[in-house]
């Protein structure tokens, strides 16, 4: 294989998955499917990573699936892009189970299997010139990694089926209109802002952000009574926790 697709680290409770292929536009082949999937499994086995961040290098978040790897493959296309999807859905299902919240920063277009990846997240931060399209169906093909799982619980069913099925390109304050996007940032500003958030959620208290994240997943299949159980059994067990009591007394100190 050639240069690596994606680099990831680790440092200060932060572990940085980047999309590290610019001069490529950051396309998914399947090298790039391989290393998402063990930067991610690298991520949900680490329990001292606080939060991750998935960034690109270049002016380009992603152009998603890579149509002329697809192509170089015709031959056996239909292993080829299953091999594929399957690297990345684990991927996608590590970053999901890991305890510590994704963080998607989106510096440029993100298409195709990016906007799958970006609505997978649990904070989106764009550049105000960033953009968005699903790309999909324009080329006969349908999502992949989450994308029919992640769009239509952020936008609706309606809405995500609808921006799916014409492919529209988004601008960022759009996407945000439809919660694809957190927060909108001017594109001077960017780098700074995203490690602002980086570093908040690196430096909140210890396990308030993954318990909000596990809370907030099983919400999604629990019945009220099943999820109010939780949330009883979460506050306690952390409220328990001696870093928790700590803080607490701090803030009481504060106060007086």
């Amino acid at each position: 294989m050639s240069e690596v697709r994606i680099k990831f680290s680790v440092a200060d409770k932060v572990a940085r998955i980047t999309l590290a292929n610019p001069a490529g536009r950051n396309v998914m082949d399947l090298q790039f499917c391989r290393e998402f999937g063990q930067a991610a499994i690298a991520c949900e086995t680490n329990p001292d990573i606080k939060v991750i961040l998935i960034e690109a290098e270049g002016d380009v978040f992603s152009m998603g699936g890579d149509i002329n790897n697809f192509l170089a493959n015709k031959d056996r296309v239909h292993a080829h892009i299953l091999d594929m999807a399957t690297q990345i859905h684990i991927g996608v299902a590590g970053l999901r189970r890991a305890s510590a919240p994704v963080i998607a920063a989106v510096n440029g277009m993100a298409a195709g299997g990016a906007f799958s990846l970006v609505a997978g997240a649990d904070v989106v931060i764009a550049k105000r010139s960033a953009k968005f399209n699903p790309a999909f169906t324009k080329t006969g093909l349908t999502p992949d990694a989450g994308g029919t799982y992640f769009f239509p619980r952020v936008a609706g069913f309606r809405k995500a089926f609808w921006i799916m099925a014409t492919n529209p390109t988004l601008t960022a304050e759009q996407a945000a209109e439809i919660d694809l996007v957190t927060q909108v940032v001017d594109d001077e500003t960017f780098t700074q802002d995203v490690e602002r958030i980086v570093r908040q959620f690196a430096d909140s208290a210890p396990g308030a952000l993954a318990g909000l994240k596990s809370l907030f997943r099983s919400s999604l299949t629990n019945t009220l009574d099943d999820q109010l159980n939780l949330e009883a059994r979460s506050i306690a067990a952390r409220c328990a926790d001696p870093a928790t009591l700590e803080r607490l007394i701090t803030f009481i100190g504060k106060k007086k």
